[in-house]
């Protein structure tokens, strides 16, 4: 039987929905700090819509290369034309991308045409997670009490590797067929999650580690004892096949680039948590401030 799928419509929804380019590109006084030979142009780094851990990469390494002299502009897109747009050139790197699972579909298809720069951070992990006090432990208790949840699992991005995996692996691996996988976006599953969690009421959601919900919301993983979510992932850097060329330097610091899952968690608590905004220069500078001895030996 095919997954049931319905979309979630919300203001939360429309706003990962589409690419959106940030206007705040980041600039420097001091353009001679950068070595490149190409850095007379700004370095494109694509965001996918409503993957935080990626956001929050995304303006730390914005910021440091705006000290550092460069140019930089940030691109929201969907999973999709992010791909397709580091091989066509269209952008020159993206700091979320999951493997050997998540976006494996992707590395197929585009694999030959974009750069593997590496993983950044070893512990990510695909999840489905309840509210803390939810009567069951185990995905294997879910399909007989579907009814508890309002036989909905509230998903995300249509196009995510999550939402393809939950889908096609977890949906018929636990039988939960006669579910509806609500297709939807981040923002727009983390504003169900909190109004579900402040008025006690239980929830299903498709999740993952590193998130700054686990933090904010009193949530649990529920027991994937057939494991089709995957083992830990690693959360990889993937560049355009000219990125090495045309910025060298960068293409060296985000080659050896590591965070460990205490500091992007304490990164996106301050930035999505702590802060209720969407101008995070601000937040990601003080952040920086505060771990400076670390993000001084990402460029030294």
């Amino acid at each position: 039987m095919m997954t049931k799928r319905k979309t979630l419509a919300s203001a939360a929804a429309l706003i990962g929905a589409s690419a959106l380019v940030l206007t705040g590109c980041a600039e420097s006084s001091d353009s001679s700090d950068s070595g490149d030979a190409a850095a007379d142009r700004p370095v494109q780094i694509a965001v996918f819509n409503g993957w935080d851990e990626g956001i929050a990469a995304s303006y730390l390494w914005e910021q440091i290369l705006a000290d550092k002299g460069y140019d930089v502009e940030l691109t929201y897109a969907d999973v999709a034309p992010v791909y397709a747009g580091l091989a066509g050139g269209d952008f020159d790197v993206v700091l979320d991308t999951w493997l050997p699972l998540t976006h494996a579909d992707y590395m197929e298809e585009y694999g030959s045409d974009v750069e593997d720069l590496g993983a950044w951070n070893s512990e990510a992990k695909l999840t489905i997670a309840v509210n803390e006090d939810a009567p069951i432990d185990s995905l294997s208790e879910l399909a007989e009490n579907a009814d508890l949840f309002n036989n909905e699992i509230v998903g995300i991005e249509p196009g995510s590797g999550l939402m393809r995996i939950t889908g096609d692996d977890v949906v018929p691996g636990y039988g939960l067929d006669g579910m509806t996988l609500i297709e939807s976006s981040t923002p727009a599953m983390l504003a169900e999650l909190k109004a579900a969690t402040d008025a006690g009421e239980n929830i299903v959601v498709t999740l993952w580690r590193p998130h700054w919900a686990y933090n904010a919301f009193p949530i649990k993983d529920l027991e994937d004892p057939e494991g089709l979510l995957g083992d830990a992932e690693g959360i990889h850097t993937i560049a355009a096949s000219t990125f090495a060329t045309d910025f060298p330097e960068v293409h060296e610091w985000l080659s050896n680039f590591e965070m460990d899952s205490e500091l992007l968690y304490s990164l996106e608590d301050a930035m999505f948590n702590q802060y209720d905004g969407d101008d995070y220069a601000p937040v990601v500078a003080e952040w920086i401030t505060e771990n400076q001895e670390w993000v001084d030996s990402l460029t030294s």
